[in-house]
């Protein structure tokens, strides 16, 4: 196949963008968010697959969101598979599409060798919401804090619903920015721009996640799992989270990157790189 092209499932143009030479690995999420938060020394060893969710395209006429759920794309991304003819492979997903990658693996664990998860809370119910807010309000800074303050008084949510949906998605990542990223005033306008995104995401995060409990079949599945976290991530909530289930992986690394937010492959690079290369070299 081509370096970039589309496959057509269910009449979603699920798009895919392939990069560099090495290991194949699977990159589930948004073809053009996701290609940018990685470095080019990653893809000197890496054989980067991105692939579209049906989240990050076009929705076609008449399909209801809610009829999509984690199964759904799971079985999206054992269709890509067998088209790329993919026998093995690792697997990542940044935040909550790290979801979509444990459970995929946990499904075809044959054709598995590694599990990347960056950015995610163990689930999305309210407790971890309660969490992630008291870790904001017990452990951000007070500049940090008076960022955000400043971004919503300069775009208040009265303002923010008059604009574009396109600019509403950037404008609203800006705005939060103090709680993603290490350096609270960074603008992300230039990893979210383009992208496409439409309603079945909000379904997926807000009715599907909210309902996963990722400990189901941990028991059985074996292959080794990566799970990189930002210390000043204030999205998800403290690392202290995944705790209570961290037994239930029979390979675990958890690697806490202390100077990124939500996005330690973009945030630190270099460092992000030789931990996980080191990692998949073991």
């Amino acid at each position: 196949m081509t370096n970039n092209g589309v496959i057509e499932i269910d009449g979603f143009g699920l798009r895919y963008r392939i990069e560099g030479h090495g290991i194949p690995t699977i990159v589930i999420g948004s073809t053009t968010e996701h290609p940018r938060q990685f470095s080019e020394n990653l893809r000197r060893r890496l054989q980067m697959i991105f692939l579209d969710h049906r989240g990050f395209t076009a929705l076609p006429e008449g399909v209801d969101p809610k009829s999509v759920d984690l199964d759904t794309i799971i079985d999206d991304i054992e269709r890509m598979r067998c088209a790329f003819g993919l026998e093995r492979f690792a697997i990542a997903g940044h935040s909550g599409n790290s979801y979509m990658a444990l459970e995929y693996a946990k499904r075809f664990p044959a054709y598995v060798s590694h599990v990347l998860m960056i950015c995610v809370a163990p689930n999305f119910g309210p407790q971890t919401a309660e969490t992630a807010r008291r870790n904001w309000e017990e452990s951000a800074s007070p500049e940090r804090k008076a960022q955000l303050a400043d971004n919503l008084r300069r775009m208040p949510d009265d303002r923010l619903a008059l604009l574009p949906p396109s600019e509403r998605f950037i404008e609203a990542a800006k705005r939060l920015a103090p709680g993603s990223y290490f350096d609270y005033r960074f603008d992300p306008t230039e990893l979210l721009v383009g992208i496409e995104r439409n309603s079945i995401i909000d379904h997926v995060w807000g009715q599907v996640f909210p309902k996963l409990d990722i400990t189901e079949n941990l028991g059985e599945f074996d292959r080794p799992v990566y799970l990189a976290l930002g210390r000043h991530d204030f999205l998800v909530g403290p690392p202290s989270l995944w705790n209570p289930i961290r037994h239930h992986f029979k390979d675990l690394t958890v690697r806490i990157f202390e100077e990124s937010g939500h996005v330690p492959q973009f945030e630190e690079p270099e460092l992000f790189d030789r931990e996980l290369l080191s990692w998949m070299g073991k």
